[in-house]
């Protein structure tokens, strides 16, 4: 059964103090309103400006307008959200958001420190993650969606509206005679998530309206076994080395090995193979039986190659640089 706001608000306990990220929308508002009421004195807020579109500007004023009825303190963090030649959209905006928020709650602005950032992602959106995450075939990380908490650069995320559906959150507001702002790219349906919200969610609730809630909990099942994956990979990670040597590699099984090779790019690298991708890096691995076989594979911004005995990535220009000056590429570490 779903949760009411009240009720999620009543079981979330965050250290304080706390920011809420806040981009003026309905969900952002319920949670900073709550949130200031619950703990006065305790909350500031943060909007992520990222310039993308013409509305933004009147965006960050809205914000601004509605923290200064509350008297709560609003930081709003200009981020450069383009993404890198092969790199995603999502990926590059989502990636200058926490780099911004790491930046914020250690500034001197947000004296006193900030112990907290909650995010206002409801059970609608949970269930609109999985669904994309199906229909891009994606494995376990995908499948387990948006955790509930995680930390990040010291510092702590909640989402304390997981189990909150998106029409009770509308509800709590216009009880209320709250005003928010409605962001216009949430309508255009050339995006695959917001053909998911306005097409496939009102059918299922529809045929199974306790949809939200059973997809929440194969999400939960799916970062289990994740997080289990996650600790094989943190294993054999130590085995084979950074950056891994190549045949400490083909001594696992060609499923370790492709655990392995995601979480060193992942968290090496910060980048993340497609399917396509790590099954060609899998492949290329194999063959290197001589000391002659070379790897060169595009991954993410960049590309892995075989530097003697061990795999390394390089961006683009780095390799670029390399094509034209052999000695700017690190020594063989073996």
């Amino acid at each position: 059964m779903s949760q009411t706001l009240d009720q999620a608000l009543q079981a979330f306990a965050p250290q304080l103090p706390l920011a809420v990220a806040f981009s003026g929308g309905a969900d952002s508002t319920a949670l900073l309103l709550a949130c200031a009421e619950r703990w006065p004195g305790q909350v500031q807020a943060v909007h992520i400006h990222h310039g993308l579109q013409a509305a933004a500007d009147d965006f960050a004023r809205h914000c601004q307008a509605f923290c200064d009825s509350l008297n709560i303190p609003l930081h709003v963090l200009h981020v450069d959200a383009q993404p890198a030649q092969g790199d995603s959209p999502e990926d590059a905006a989502r990636r200058a958001r926490y780099k911004a928020f790491s930046q914020f709650a250690q500034a001197e602005s947000a004296r006193p420190a900030i112990k907290t950032i909650v995010l206002a992602q409801h059970a609608d959106d949970q269930a609109e993650t999985l669904l994309l995450a199906l229909s891009r075939g994606a494995g376990l990380p995908g499948l387990a969606s948006m955790p509930a908490r995680w930390k990040r650069d010291g510092i702590s995320y909640q989402r304390p509206l997981l189990g909150v559906r998106a029409d009770h959150i509308r509800a709590w507001l216009a009880q209320r005679g709250v005003a928010y702002v409605t962001d216009p790219t949430n309508a255009d349906e050339r995006y695959t998530r917001n053909r998911i919200r306005a097409r496939v969610l009102p059918v299922l609730d529809a045929a199974f309206p306790q949809f939200r809630e059973t997809f929440a909990r194969s999400a939960a099942h799916a970062a289990q076994a994740q997080s289990l994956l996650t600790e094989v990979a943190e294993q054999d990670f130590a085995a084979v080395g950074s950056p891994p040597v190549i045949k400490r590699l083909q001594a696992l099984s060609v499923a370790r090995q492709a655990n392995v090779l995601r979480h060193w790019l992942a968290v090496t690298h910060h980048t993340t193979p497609s399917t396509a991708q790590l099954q060609e890096l899998l492949r290329q691995v194999a063959a290197c039986v001589t000391r002659g076989q070379k790897i060169h594979i595009k991954i993410g911004a960049g590309f892995t190659l075989r530097r003697g005995s061990v795999l390394d990535w390089y961006t683009s220009k780095a390799v670029g640089a390399v094509a034209g000056e052999r000695s700017v590429l690190p020594p063989d570490p073996s």
